[in-house]
């Protein structure tokens, strides 16, 4: 068996510990329906990006209830931070994105954001700021006056994604994801999954999408009929030992006959494949995106390729891992800024001579001309005329 390679994200605290976590669905008579979860173990570690797998019905929604404490177990033992899922301060460090987006239809996205913030007792500053960054984050900031019972699916998963980040969580439980997403936004929501892991957070992913938990998860846990059947990592579950596979640039026709003459000489030739290596279909989706922005800029979709969050990031995520997804891909990055020379000391101000300065500086005013000597006035002849002009005619 191939060797499990160790998580270099986690320091081996276990967040989560379940033993023996079985559920078992009764009817109204008190009679077994559905044993949903049968005789689970599995634990977490912190900085681990763990997948639960399996298709419809296997138990993996169950499973993420439990932990949540959302349902009480039939039989066994879980452990959350040391605690109990029913625990009320652990409730605090886990944000939880359910299956189906549970919003008030009738609230607007900035409004969604402060209401699940306020429950959790964020400042109304931190709260704003938080808001304005994970609206920008899920592409949502066009969006932001729109009731929330207005929008698709795909919007709906972003703005249950936004809430679940509000309280900036150390364990993210996330149900079916990228359910809805076009593929930029499955894209962005893996980025952001690696993101919080590299910061120490924990994320617990449940999906049936086997693509999504490949690019994404350190270990899994395969279930069936509420059983476990596979855990450990990708590495250690999809190799074949038993197969090796050489990739080379194209050869010369000379060259690869003589390379297939020496293989032939110690493998059967119907064991032998030869074939030209391809991507997958999210590489070139992405590649053609890239080239149609490119050639026209204008979309009138959803906006995709938003910077994670300041304050999920933190100091460590400062880097180009987590700028924007499109413009990584398509504009040239611009050259750092140059730091701005420091301010010089101010020296201290003579007042004395200021004073004297600002007096010197006062406009003179010009001189003055002597007032026109006045002239006595002749009343006399003033009142010869208002009489002659009272006087009527007969």
């Amino acid at each position: 068996m191939t060797p499990v390679e160790p998580n270099l994200r986690s320091d081996g605290e276990v967040v989560v510990s379940v033993r023996g976590l079985t559920k078992v669905f009764k009817d109204f008579w008190g009679r077994p329906k559905a044993r949903a979860v049968d005789d689970v173990d599995f634990d977490v570690q912190r900085g681990e990006v763990f997948g639960l797998l399996g298709p419809n019905g296997s138990g993996k929604t169950t499973t993420v209830k439990l932990l949540l404490g959302l349902l009480y177990p039939t039989k066994g033992h879980i452990e959350v931070f040391g605690h109990s899922p029913r625990h009320v301060p652990t409730k605090s460090r886990i944000g939880y994105l359910p299956e189906e987006s549970y919003l008030y239809r009738y609230l607007d996205s900035r409004e969604t954001l402060d209401f699940f913030g306020n429950l959790f007792r964020l400042p109304g500053g931190e709260r704003r700021n938080r808001t304005e960054q994970l609206l920008e984050m899920v592409g949502l900031s066009q969006t932001r006056t729109r009731a929330v019972g207005e929008f698709s699916k795909g919007m709906q998963r972003r703005i249950g994604l936004a809430q679940a980040l509000i309280n900036d969580p150390d364990l993210v439980m996330l149900d079916e994801p990228t359910s809805g997403l076009d593929p930029i936004g499955c894209r962005e929501m893996k980025d952001l999954i690696l993101a919080l892991a590299r910061r120490g957070k924990t994320v617990i992913l449940s999906s049936h999408l086997l693509a999504d938990v490949e690019d994404v998860c350190d270990r899994v846990v395969i279930l069936y009929g509420g059983r476990v059947q596979a855990m450990g990592t990708l590495k250690e579950l999809l190799t074949k030992p038993d197969t090796l596979r050489i990739t080379t640039p194209v050869l010369p026709r000379e060259t690869m006959g003589r390379v297939l003459e020496v293989i032939r000489r110690d493998v059967a030739a119907d064991k032998i494949k030869i074939d030209n290596p391809t991507q997958n279909l999210e590489s070139y989706f992405l590649d053609v995106v890239q080239r149609a922005r490119q050639a026209t800029a204008a979309t009138s979709g959803a906006t995709s390729g938003h910077r994670i969050a300041e304050y999920l990031r933190g100091e460590a995520e400062a880097q180009p891992s987590t700028e924007r997804l499109l413009e990584r891909l398509t504009l040239p990055q611009a050259a750092p800024a140059a730091p701005a020379p420091a301010p010089e000391p101010t020296p201290a101000v003579d007042e004395k001579k200021l004073e004297a300065l600002a007096k010197a500086l006062e406009p003179t005013p010009p001189p003055s001309k002597p007032a026109p000597e006045e002239k006595p006035v002749d009343l006399s002849r003033a009142d010869e005329k208002l009489s002659a002009l009272l006087v009527k005619p007969k």
